[in-house]
């Protein structure tokens, strides 16, 4: 396959297909409250969900490496340990663990701790490969976060944290922003599409390993809960991951393309005033123009 070639189309370069990539991928992450809340509404448990959406995905890549290039399967047998982090780590453990923390504290204390997943990410980029940390990057950041925290809910004052809620938020964020730092090592070895199958092929046999019987049966016997998620596999899983993988490969940058990413919490609150009418308070508001301005100082 050609899928390490950098992007040349025409006066585009590389850095900007890159930065439209991770926006388009920010974006359907945001918009994957629509088939999340719609199986919620049927009562689907979250392990079901994941075992379906992450091996869907990995025989959807499977398909098309066995129409285009089956060349694309091979892996040294030193690779899968790295390979199985990050579809382990950042794939299924950030989906458990976001999902636990969600549970332990409130919907808006998860969100931010999970986007300190940028910070992060900026801070082993810099330690391990040396990416400059320049003042614009780090007025992004914090742009980004604050964003973020504004959409979360920051401005009503009612955020609370327990100890386990703490642990538990920033092994979200840790295990969120693993699967951009294993992402680049593992994209020095092969294509993104390769890197991206073997991940969710490792998540979605793990899902299926903690998944109980009962649970997983509940997708048969569940009326609509199939076509959902399928939808979830396709537009919040297989696309965005193929975009954002592809974008690491060719911005050399993992803490700008972890903090671009920061547009889907943003996407999600647009989405619940459009789709769910919800209202559209001061924090969104404050929260489009913060992240908005992080992707401007990036562009």
């Amino acid at each position: 396959m050609t899928e390490n070639k950098k992007p040349t189309l025409g006066p585009f370069s590389r850095t900007h297909v890159a930065v439209c990539c991770i926006l388009a991928a920010g974006t359907m992450w945001g918009c994957q409250g629509l088939p999340s809340r719609a199986l919620a509404g049927l009562g689907m448990p979250a392990l079901p969900i994941m075992v379906l959406r992450d091996l869907g995905g990995a025989a959807l890549l499977a398909l098309l490496f066995l129409l285009t290039d089956r060349a694309a399967f091979r892996v040294r047998l030193r690779e899968l340990p790295l390979l199985s982090l990050m579809g382990m780590s950042g794939v299924l453990g950030m989906n458990l663990l976001y999902y636990r923390s969600q549970q332990v504290s409130s919907l808006a204390v998860a969100a931010i701790l999970l986007y300190t997943a940028p910070s992060i990410v900026v801070l082993f980029s810099t330690l391990i490969w040396k990416d400059p940390l320049t003042k614009r990057k780090l007025c992004a950041l914090g742009l980004a976060f604050l964003g973020c925290s504004f959409v979360a809910g920051l401005l009503n004052g009612s955020l609370s944290l327990s100890v386990q809620g703490l642990l538990l938020g920033l092994g979200t964020a840790l295990t969120y922003a693993s699967y951009t730092l294993f992402g680049r090592k593992a994209l020095t070895w092969h294509g993104a599409l390769t890197v991206l199958f073997y991940a969710l092929l490792f998540a979605g046999l793990g899902a299926l390993v903690l998944c109980p019987t009962q649970e997983l049966a509940l997708l048969v016997t569940t009326s609509g809960a199939i076509p959902q998620t399928l939808c979830m596999m396709l537009f919040a899983t297989v696309l965005p991951y193929v975009l954002y993988t592809k974008a690491l490969a060719w911005l050399d940058d993992s803490g700008k393309a972890a903090i671009l990413a920061s547009v889907e919490p943003v996407v999600a609150a647009l989405l619940g005033i459009v789709a769910f009418g919800e209202p559209l308070t001061l924090g969104v508001a404050l929260g489009l123009v913060c992240v908005l301005g992080a992707v401007v100082l990036l562009k």
